[in-house]
């Protein structure tokens, strides 16, 4: 097996499903980023990581990867990748800010999977891709769609809060799988009425308020692009450029089906020159629905909007506008501060573990084997996320969904979809 260069096998590559290898690959990435991190610019010349065990060794000898009963195994050095920080252009003193504003309440490792899945576990790749995607975040300022209102952001982009009064696009239940559902409406969409910055900012809107809603274990959304209606006066190359660039470089391994809805004879031609833009593993999550009976396929009657011919569920899209004070307590700075705290308090403990884990080979110097120090691990990133969404209203401005009667985003986290059957 070439280093760094294998294959994900069914149903593992996800937090709490790796192979012993991926495993390795793993620890390998987070060295390299938090070495970069912690303010070096070059390059790590090898990385002291568990080994994973032989092929055929001593089946007996059972209990887990490295830890508990289990046959002991010695920490190597494995060559580093080579990344050069430098010409990506990145500044190491805003990696970290960049890691852990990605992060937000999910799992760790999840961010780091999605980049290495996304490289077929070559780490080299991997890194660099996620430093890529790092910078555009700093550089595109995406904390800016999180922290101000929509009213706040509409009048800095022209035409960003028309994308929501108009419902060109929102989030509504999920599908078969649990995945979150993204309709498109591709007819109300007119590339004039709109700055395209507003477009992409609106579209980052959705893709980091659809990441709230992917609840573990779930890790993709479902996107149905509803072309009832479409014609040339809708076809916007550039803003499908940019989609595609955010499902491939900045949020890969987050779509899981994406749903081309009743497209007429018209679309076929466009589609001819979108196919040719688009990786190979994106196209392959693509699907074709020719009526609305086919849709009752990928999503459940009952979650399925009545609009479409077969669903049951009673559901008219209305943009609730923004709340005044619904943001007041970014003014409480006492209590922000202290809640940041508390949350970074829990970050460094996490990561320091991470490094004890990544050199663990058997029992490391205290002593823990690799279970207990994984289990140290899983219990961090469960108090992070804990932390993570008390001080989240402090940091993050509310948005449509947490908004009327019934919000389906709630104070810990989770989403609560609500049926009208």
């Amino acid at each position: 097996m070439a280093k760094g260069d294998i294959q994900t096998a069914p149903g593992t590559g996800l937090v709490g499903k790796l192979t012993p290898d991926q495993k390795v690959l793993l620890k390998q990435m987070w060295a390299e980023i938090l070495h970069i991190a912690d303010g070096n610019t070059g390059a790590l010349e090898t990385v002291p990581v568990a080994a994973a065990p032989a092929a055929g060794a001593d089946k007996a000898k059972k209990g887990g990867w490295f830890g508990g009963k289990g046959a002991e195994t010695t920490a190597v050095a494995v060559p580093a990748t080579k990344v050069n920080v430098a010409d990506i252009g990145i500044d190491v003193k805003e990696l970290r800010t960049a890691l852990w504003n990605n992060i937000l309440g999910d799992h760790p490792d999840s961010l780091l999977l999605r980049f290495l899945r996304a490289r077929k576990w070559n780490v080299t790749n991997g890194v660099t891709m996620i430093l890529k995607a790092f910078k555009w975040r700093l550089e595109d300022d995406i904390e800016e769609v999180k922290s101000k209102s929509e009213d706040e952001l509409d009048a800095k982009y022209r035409g960003f809060r028309l994308q929501m009064e108009m419902g060109k696009s929102f989030v509504h239940g999920t599908d078969k799988l649990g995945r979150p559902v993204v309709y498109i409406n591709v007819r109300m969409h007119k590339p004039s009425e709109q700055d395209p910055k507003a477009l992409e900012k609106f579209t980052i809107y959705v893709m980091e308020v659809g990441r709230l809603m992917i609840q573990p274990p779930v890790e993709t959304a479902c996107l149905v692009f509803d072309m009832t209606g479409f014609s040339l006066a809708n076809m916007d190359y550039n803003f499908v450029k940019f989609l595609v660039q955010c499902f491939e470089a900045y949020y890969p391994e987050s779509l899981g089906v994406l749903v081309i809805h009743k497209a007429p004879f018209v679309f076929w031609g466009v589609w001819k020159i979108i196919e040719g833009w688009l990786d190979p593993v994106v196209a392959s999550k693509i699907k074709f629905t020719r009526n609305d009976k086919e849709l009752t396929e990928v999503i459940d009657a009952n979650h399925l909007p009545n609009k479409y011919d077969g669903g049951k569920d009673k559901f008219t899209y209305k943009y609730t506008p923004v709340v005044s004070g619904e943001n007041d307590r970014f003014k409480d700075v006492e209590t922000k501060t202290r809640l940041l705290d508390e949350w970074k308090g829990i970050l460094w403990k996490f990561e320091a573990v991470t490094k004890e884990w990544i050199q663990v080979g058997g029992k490391n110097a205290s002593g823990r084997s690799e279970d207990e120090i994984e289990a140290e691990r899983l219990s961090l990133a469960n108090e992070l996320r804990v932390a993570y969404f008390k001080v989240d209203p402090y940091i993050r401005a509310r948005n449509l969904y947490h908004r009327g009667e019934q919000p389906v985003l709630q104070a810990d986290g989770t989403s609560v979809w609500t049926y009208s059957n």
